[in-house]
């Protein structure tokens, strides 16, 4: 059949969709979320059909991601059809029924998902299918490979190429800003992509773009490692296994992460590490929330590497409470970067030498904490920094006062004397959210008190920064509902932490980081 485009200069956000009115689509025997084939000229696009009440008859309704796959123009004519059915939907139906998958059945499914070819209801359809019926350890596999296999590769030599990486579930986790200038400052390659937040206040990209640009082409970040060994910058836009982020945008109103593993090792691979940490905050602050839990995944990332040809190891770490004080973007970057100077808080850089030097002793470094220590100690590391934000576009004579924050301000006080007996990250999450984190670079939280902090009666606890005013209030009215940080003399004084029914019930938030 032969329709006229009219281009609805919308963009669906991933899928390719077409309008159809009712009557076309019943001479085509299409039903709404069936597939058709869209040609023009030499070029076809399979599109989901939607189908309008009220759409001219001999008119094809063009969303900008379909438009784009053809490169056709308002007016012109294109040929539709009825496609058939992807093999991939009776793979998918498979998996729902609990069968186990081959290699060529997820190697169909992760094509289809980066060709568009699948709706989103049918990339639910198989996200919950491995939420409930799970991934053995060659599906685990052929899924990383498949994933590495669909998008762009980065290769930067023989290497040794370094990496390092956080499962999630911690806010404050700025880590990544210390490991990768004390790891190239050691002369080591570690070209470090990340995220934006998801449900945090703020992820590793989100607290760099406060010093430097991260939305880095290929070429510019070869460039960047070339001449400082390391980098920080945003992956989203690289299409590096790019399937994960199709899926990460269904796994989170789901509210479920089915896909942790191969979705960290595909990138892993697709960057070209070599050897890899990866951060398993546990505890009851974390996403990983028994030690128990914490050994099964570390045991499954060790063998996926080795099946993807990675050297992994694991680090279990605290996670009871924030790392850090600072919680927000450009709060976060402040303290970074203090803490490469010399100063910070202990514990953030206690895990950030830790872990490097958990990478220096895989690739063989005598005395590898002593080298990390070293790195901070002489400066060299602070001077990578600068090194990496200056070949990035930003200004390498920052200081971390300078680092813009948000302009309002307040403190949140304690009613009694008392030691810090439990905090909730949870909360804390939510009030910096609520604050504006992380789309308002400058707003957060910083905490003023941590577990086993002795606290005295109007003590302050902490400290909310917003860009506006409103932001501000609604943020210091969510923590008056909430009690982030719990105190005690004695742990005997304050038994129950929590009650469900709550009072006022919130949602539990969801953690989906990467």
């Amino acid at each position: 059949m032969e329709l006229i485009v009219e281009l609805l200069n919308i963009t669906t956000g991933g899928n390719r969709i077409a309008v159809l009115s009712e009557q076309a689509a019943n001479l085509l025997g299409v039903h709404s979320s069936d597939r058709i084939k869209i040609t023009y000229g030499n070029k076809e696009s399979i599109a989901i059909a939607n189908i309008a009440e009220n759409f001219p008859k001999n008119r094809i309704g063009l969303f900008e991601e379909t438009e784009s796959a053809l490169g056709v123009k308002d007016d012109e004519i294109v040929q539709v059809q009825l496609a058939s059915l992807p093999e991939s939907l009776f793979n998918i139906r498979a998996k729902l029924h609990g069968e186990r998958l081959r290699e060529k059945d997820i190697v169909a499914i992760v094509k289809d998902v980066v060709e568009r070819h699948l709706s989103t209801v049918e990339i639910a359809a198989f996200l919950t299918a491995l939420s409930i019926h799970g991934l053995s350890t060659g599906e685990t596999e052929a899924l990383s490979r498949a994933m590495v296999a669909t998008g762009k590769t980065l290769n930067f030599g023989e290497g040794p190429i370094l990496d390092k990486h956080s499962v999630g579930g911690i806010p404050g986790d700025k880590t990544s800003m210390l490991v990768v200038p004390i790891v190239a400052a050691a002369g080591f390659a570690i070209p470090k992509t990340s995220s934006r937040a998801i449900t945090s206040p703020a992820g590793t990209a989100d607290r760099v773009e406060t010093l430097c640009p991260v939305n880095l082409s290929i070429k510019e970040i070869e460039n960047v490692v070339a001449k400082t060994n390391g980098c920080l910058v945003w992956g989203g836009s690289l299409e590096l296994a790019p399937a994960d982020d199709l899926f990460i945008q269904v796994e989170y109103p789901l509210g479920i992460d089915p896909m942790l593993l191969p979705s960290i090792l595909s990138k892993k691979k697709a960057i070209g590490a070599t050897h890899v940490v990866i951060d398993i905050p546990t505890g009851m602050g974390a996403k990983i929330k028994t030690r128990t839990e914490a050994y099964t995944l570390a045991s499954d990332f060790v063998d996926l590497g080795k099946r993807l040809g990675l050297n992994i190891q694991c680090a279990l770490t605290f996670g009871d409470q924030p790392l850090g004080c600072s919680i927000g973007p450009a709060l976060e970057a402040r303290e970074a970067l203090t803490t490469l100077m010399g100063g910070g808080p202990p514990d953030l850089h206690e895990k950030a030498v830790s872990l490097a030097g958990m990478l220096f002793d895989m690739v063989g470094v005598e005395n590898p904490r002593g080298m990390a220590e070293e790195m901070i100690d002489s400066g060299k590391a602070e001077k990578k920094l600068r090194e990496i934000i200056a070949a990035q576009g930003g200004n390498p004579e920052v200081k971390p006062e300078t680092i813009d924050v948000g302009p309002k301000s307040a403190v949140v006080r304690s009613e009694r004397t008392g030691k810090v007996l439990w905090l909730s990250t949870d909360d804390i999450v939510r009030i910096a959210r609520e604050a504006g984190a992380p789309k308002e670079k400058g707003a957060g939280v910083v905490l003023h008190a941590k577990l086993g902090e002795n606290v005295r009666k109007d003590g302050v606890l902490f400290e909310i920064y917003a860009q506006r005013s409103s932001k501000l209030s609604s943020a210091l009215e969510l923590a008056s509902q909430l009690s982030p940080i719990v105190l005690s003399r004695k742990p005997e004084e304050k038994m129950i932490l929590d009650t469900i029914p709550e009072k006022g019930m919130h949602e539990k938030t969801f953690m989906l980081d990467r």
